[in-house]
């Protein structure tokens, strides 16, 4: 581990949470101070977090920028942190979608601002937390914690069923974490620390490790979300503000899936190998299936918020095909599935957030998702209509785009894994064209069908900045992903080699 002359990561973590408290505390009255801070917090936090790129020492699978301190000395616990090149990019992505939710919701919350603004920077610093966290139970804080503000955003700034939306919400995910926790609990006896690198050197047998592998499945499976447990997904997304939305699809998905590479396949690797298939066919099926539930949506944030979870199951696919390409293509063809995964999700976090901010631009407007209120927009708007565009074909797998980049990877690893794993996830770049350009069809296209259409005015410059931007990031990781996979590989190596090892495969 490589240790930080100065806590880098600490700062990231508590300059947000302590900046949503200061406006917490300046209160309703001081909105427009409010609102100045969220965006200097963040900003400021997301030009810190770009220190971990220039900072970071490539070639290695070691923990960097390691801050290591006593917090409960009695029961053993640290505060702990580290990012390799698994978790280092997430925490940019993070920091980064932050000031763009800031950004967005400049002057579009009309009721308690200073709390809303709060909210996502008290998430920021959380979120941050949950990706650097290398103690269990600080992990296991920073993940808990995250509810608290997504439960305040979608109760209070959401729509007609929030209350429906936000206990759903909270009752799925606390359930699985309760399970988890039990998990670590168990592994701190066998291994005599909660450090997590220190589980890693655990030899359990392969039925305990079922039991733990079933216990990290179900809190990470509802966090991605994973077929069967992803219906609080669509309920929250519809119910949830545009921010929330972004947030929601962006980053709270994604530690879901971090969970899966930081705990499941490295300390249950016996039973990773086990259970490959159950993980597999719910990958699939959340790729197939739900992909065939997204055509049928005719509200807009439904339709993607589905093509989230099909687009998700990429990730826990690439992630779990690992074993099978290895027995029959080696290590090289199992590294492509990890970094498939991995790619996937920073790819995701771009186009799901620039998609849920183009729908936020036309309900601020129109005040409706509703597909069928709307044709003919591109004729008023635009500029917005070809961004809209561009993030619906990333969306579809569009090669140029980042959507292409990680799903191309795992689908040439399930080749070398199983001919049908690759072509029941090649449906997805059918389904995922069908659903997509059928909403832009009747939402962009066609002759103006609702006389609201025809008052619409393009993006102002607020709108250009913020979805300009995610379209440079589409753009960019779609025609040169290199940099961000010579970050990932080394550390992707270190847990490729570490699983096979701990599965018996070699």
């Amino acid at each position: 581990m490589l240790e930080s002359s100065w806590p880098l990561l600490s700062l990231l973590i508590w300059m947000p949470i302590l900046g949503g408290v200061l406006i917490l505390l300046l209160g309703d009255q001081q909105q427009a101070l409010g609102r100045l801070i969220a965006l200097g917090v963040s900003l400021a936090t997301f030009l810190f977090s770009l220190l971990l790129i220039t900072g970071f020492e490539a070639g290695t699978a070691a923990m960097q920028f390691v801050e290591l301190r006593p917090w409960v000395e009695a029961l053993g616990v640290n505060y702990h942190l580290g990012v390799d090149g698994i978790s280092m990019p997430l925490v940019v992505l993070t920091t980064f979608s932050t000031v763009l939710v800031v950004i967005a919701g400049w002057n579009r919350i009309a009721y308690r601002p200073g709390l809303y603004m709060a909210c996502f920077l008290i998430m920021e610093g959380i979120v941050v937390g949950v990706f650097s966290a290398l103690d269990a139970i600080l992990f296991y804080v920073f993940w808990e914690a995250v509810l608290v503000p997504m439960f305040l955003i979608i109760g209070i700034w959401g729509g007609q069923n929030r209350i429906y939306a936000t206990i759903k919400f909270f009752l799925y995910t606390f359930i699985g974490s309760v399970l988890m926790l039990v998990a670590l609990i168990y592994l701190q006896f066998q291994a005599g620390s909660f450090g997590i690198l220190d589980m890693y050197g655990l030899n359990l047998p392969l039925s305990v490790q079922v039991w733990l592998f079933i216990a990290f499945l179900l809190a990470f499976a509802i966090k991605v979300p994973m077929w069967p447990v992803h219906t609080w997904l669509p309920d929250a997304h519809v119910q949830a503000p545009t921010g929330g939305s972004v947030i929601l699809a962006a980053i709270m998905l994604k530690i879901g899936g971090y969970g899966f590479v930081r705990f499941s396949l490295p300390i249950t690797p016996g039973a990773s190998l086990e259970l490959d298939w159950l993980m597999i066919l719910l990958s699939l099926v959340a790729v197939v299936y739900i992909g065939l539930v997204a055509m049928m949506q005719e509200d807009m944030k439904k339709l993607i918020a589905y093509s989230s979870i099909a687009h998700m199951g990429f990730v826990t696919l690439g992630f779990f095909i690992v074993f099978q390409v290895v027995v029959n293509a080696g290590e090289s063809g199992a590294l492509l599935a990890l970094g498939g995964g991995m790619v996937q999700m920073i790819s995701h976090g771009f186009i799901s957030a620039a998609m849920f901010l183009c729908v936020g631009v036309l309900y601020d407007r129109m005040h409706t998702r509703m597909i069928s209120e709307y044709g003919g927009v591109t004729h008023r708007m635009p500029v917005f209509a070809g961004l809209f565009v561009l993030f619906a074909m990333a969306n579809a797998g569009l090669p140029g785009t980042s959507g292409f980049v990680g799903e191309f990877m795992v689908i040439l690893a399930a080749f070398q894994a199983n001919f049908w794993y690759a072509f029941f996830a090649g449906l997805t770049l059918i389904l995922g064209a069908a659903y997509t350009l059928w909403m832009v069809k009747r939402v962009m296209y066609g002759p103006v069908g609702n006389e609201k259409v025809g008052a619409l005015k393009d993006v102002d410059g607020r709108e250009k900045l913020v979805l300009g931007v995610l379209a440079v990031a589409v753009l960019w990781l779609g025609l040169y992903p290199g940099p961000l996979i010579e970050i990932m590989e080394p550390s992707l190596e270190g847990l490729l080699q570490h699983v096979v090892a701990g599965s018996g495969l070699n």
